[in-house]
């Protein structure tokens, strides 16, 4: 099946780059990313089977990320130099506060990806399962685990600025 390329950019572009960012912390790599995302998608319309596009793309933005996060081979938090972080704006996370970003940050990559898909992005297990290559059984227990996981470290987070005030 044959697509326009510019229609695809204009219209996954932004919610791309948000998504890429969301799981990479930085804005940068998230543009590159999803450049080579559009460029791939290009060279490799025909291995398109013609179901959804939208999850095609977001599948290929979610394996190109986690493997730029692999060729980092550091942490996400506290080894990236301050001015190449996405803001939240950049991250389509606006609207979060200082600890909430923070304690997105300390999750798994796999983990910001999947609350952001299914919080910010609204995405149902379903078309999160052909995103991320993951059953939705399997996508509803990390959920779960996920958001634990992010209340654990809002509640120390906070917890420990309480005792040094």
């Amino acid at each position: 099946m044959e697509y326009n390329l510019d229609e695809l950019v204009s219209t996954y572009g932004e919610k791309l780059l948000r998504y890429a960012a969301s799981i990479l912390y930085n804005h940068q790599d998230a543009e590159d990313v999803v450049q080579d995302v559009f460029m791939s998608a290009y060279q490799n319309q025909t291995a398109f089977d013609g179901g959804n596009i939208s999850a095609w793309l977001y599948k290929i933005t979610y394996n190109k990320s986690i493997n730029k996060l692999k060729r980092r081979k550091f942490l996400i938090f506290g080894n990236i130099p301050e001015n190449t972080v996405a803001g939240p704006e950049q991250a389509g996370l606006s609207g979060l506060s200082e600890d909430t970003l923070y304690a997105l940050g300390l999750l798994k990559p796999q983990d910001r990806a999947l609350l952001y898909g299914r919080i910010m992005e609204g995405y149902s297990y379903d078309e999160l399962s052909q995103q991320m290559g993951i059953p939705p059984a399997a996508l509803r227990k990390r959920y779960e685990r996920a958001k634990r996981k992010l209340a654990h470290h809002l509640t120390f987070d906070l917890e420990e600025k309480g005792a040094q005030i």
